[in-house]
C-alpha cells in the first residue's frame, strides 16, 4: 500500500501518467499471435521473400515459375527442411514484432483515450497511434528481419560465396553481418521499413474502425469482446486493404537485404526495379504474400485478442478477490 498516496493515485502514474498505461497483456498476447502464425505460415514467407528478389536479369538464385513450383523445386533441392530456412529470426522477429506492435498500440491508444477504453478516437489518432508503434517496433526487430531474409536467400549451391556471406544459423548471421558490416549492415532496409510503417498505420486503422462500427451498429461499448468469427473478417479486410496499398515497399526492403545484390540504396533500387522489369516488379510475390499474410493476420489478431480479454479477465477476478481483503487489512485496527 506504500506506492499509493492518499490521494488514491498511483506514485508511478504521478511521475510519469503514460506508465499507468502499460499492460503487459498486449506484450504476452501480441507475441502467442505473431509466434503461433510465423510457425504456420514460415514456408511461405520464405517463397515469397524469394519471388520478391528474382529481378529477372541477374540470374541469381533459382528462378520459380509459380507458388507450386517453388515449393516442389525447394523441396526437391534442399529437402522439407529448406522450407524452413530462417525460422528461427522470423519467429523471434514476428513474436517480437507483434508482441511490442500491440503493446506500444494500446499504450499509445489508452494515453491518448485518458485511460477511458470506451472514448472512440478516430481514423486519424488510430493512425497516429499505430504509427508511433510501428517506428518503435521497427527500431528493435529490424536486425532480425535482415538476418530472416538472408537465411530465407541461402541456397544448396553458394560454395562460390566468400565465407562471410554463407550463414550457419541466426546468431552466426548475425555475427558475420556486423563483424563485416557493422551496425548499418543490420539496419538494411530500414529506410524502406519507414515508409512499411504505413501499412501497419492502415491496418490498424481499417482493423479499428470497422470493429467500432459494427459496435455501435450493435449498440454495444467499442471495447466489448466480439466473436473469433468476426475478429477474422476484420482482421482479413484490414490486411487485404493495407497489403494491397504498401507492398511495392517490401520488395524494395528484402532486395536490399539481399547479399546477392549491391544497391546503392533505396532510389537505386526502385529505378533498377523500373528500368528492368516496369512496375510488375514492384509487386512480385504479391500472390504468395497474401496467401500467407491474410491467414497469418487472421490467426495472430484471432489469437491476440483472445488471449488478451483472457489475461485482462483474469486479471479483474483477481483484483475483485484481492480487493475486499485489502480494504479489510486497512480497517483492522493497529495491535500497536
Amino acid at each position: 500500500m506504500s506506492a499509493i498516496k492518499s490521494s488514491g493515485t498511483p506514485a508511478n502514474a504521478r511521475v510519469l501518467p503514460m506508465l499507468s498505461h502499460f499492460k503487459y497483456e498486449h506484450l504476452v498476447a501480441g507475441m502467442s499471435g505473431g509466434v503461433v502464425s510465423t510457425l504456420m505460415l514460415h514456408p511461405l514467407d520464405l517463397i515469397k521473400t524469394r519471388f520478391a528478389v528474382s529481378d529477372g536479369h541477374s540470374r541469381v538464385g533459382p528462378q520459380y515459375k509459380g507458388l507450386k513450383s517453388a515449393v516442389m523445386q525447394i523441396v526437391k533441392t534442399e529437402g522439407v527442411g529448406g522450407l524452413y530456412r530462417g525460422v528461427t529470426p522470423n519467429v523471434l522477429g514476428s513474436g517480437g514484432a507483434w508482441g511490442c506492435y500491440f503493446f506500444f498500440y494500446d499504450t499509445i491508444k489508452t494515453w491518448i483515450q485518458g485511460g477511458n477504453s470506451r472514448k472512440p478516437l478516430g481514423p486519424s489518432m488510430h493512425m497516429f497511434a499505430a504509427a508511433d508503434a510501428g517506428i518503435l517496433t521497427l527500431v528493435i526487430t529490424n536486425p532480425l528481419w535482415v538476418v530472416k531474409t538472408r537465411l530465407c536467400l541461402q541456397y544448396m549451391d553458394e560454395k562460390h560465396l566468400p565465407e562471410t556471406l554463407r550463414y550457419n544459423g541466426m546468431v552466426d548471421a548475425i555475427k558475420k553481418i556486423y563483424r563485416t558490416e557493422g551496425v548499418k549492415g543490420l539496419y538494411r532496409g530500414f529506410v524502406p521499413g519507414m515508409f512499411g510503417v504505413s501499412h501497419g498505420a492502415i491496418q490498424f486503422m481499417v482493423y479499428e474502425e470497422l470493429k467500432n462500427w459494427y459496435n455501435n451498429y450493435s449498440h454495444t461499448p467499442i471495447d466489448t469482446k466480439l466473436s473469433t468469427l468476426e475478429y477474422i473478417f476484420f482482421a482479413a479486410i484490414s490486411k487485404l486493404i493495407a497489403a494491397a496499398a504498401t507492398y511495392p515497399y517490401q520488395v524494395v526492403r528484402a532486395r536490399l537485404q539481399d547479399h546477392h545484390h549491391n544497391y546503392k540504396g533505396s532510389i537505386d533500387c526502385m529505378r533498377s526495379i523500373r528500368r528492368y522489369e516496369g512496375w510488375r516488379g514492384f509487386y512480385k510475390g504479391l500472390s504468395a504474400n497474401l496467401t500467407r499474410v491474410t491467414p497469418a493476420t487472421v490467426i495472430t489478431f484471432a489469437v491476440y485478442e483472445n488471449v488478451s480479454h483472457y489475461l485482462q479477465d483474469r486479471n479483474r477476478r483477481d483484483e475483485d478477490q484481492t480487493l475486499p481483503i485489502l480494504i479489510k487489512k486497512v480497517g483492522e485496527p493497529s495491535s500497536s
